[in-house]
């Protein structure tokens, strides 16, 4: 199992922007579709944004427009750009593969904290 690195969270003001980052030790994301999910308190984990291995985007409708995925293949690292945040969103960010679990990405990492003030 490789360890999934989250960071990049933080407190910010409605309207703001955060940018999230995500790295695995000891593994490669090629080949895999990945994605930013997040889990509110007393909620489910949802997905949120999916960079699928084509490049080709997808985003849950609550985000669109605001969040942009990406990355960068040769350093290996997934961002989510988080812009006009609300207090909604605040929540425990992850990254994973999509579907979540693939391959040796089993593991959850410890998340990055979002947590936006009104």
């Amino acid at each position: 199992q490789v360890q999934l690195v989250e960071s990049g969270g933080g407190l910010v003001q409605a309207g703001g922007s955060l940018r999230l980052s995500c790295t695995a030790s000891g593994s490669i994301f090629r080949g895999y579709s990945m994605g930013w999910y997040r889990q509110a308190p007393g909620k489910q984990r949802e997905l949120v944004a999916t960079i699928f291995n084509s490049g080709s985007r997808n985003y849950v409708d609550s985000v669109k427009v605001r969040f942009t995925i990406s990355r960068d293949i040769a350093k290996n690292v997934v961002f989510l750009q988080m812009n006009s945040l609300k207090p909604e969103d605040t929540a425990v960010y992850y990254c994973n593969t999509v579907p979540a679990g693939l391959g040796q990405f089993g593991s959850w990492g410890q998340g990055t904290q979002v947590t936006v003030s009104s």
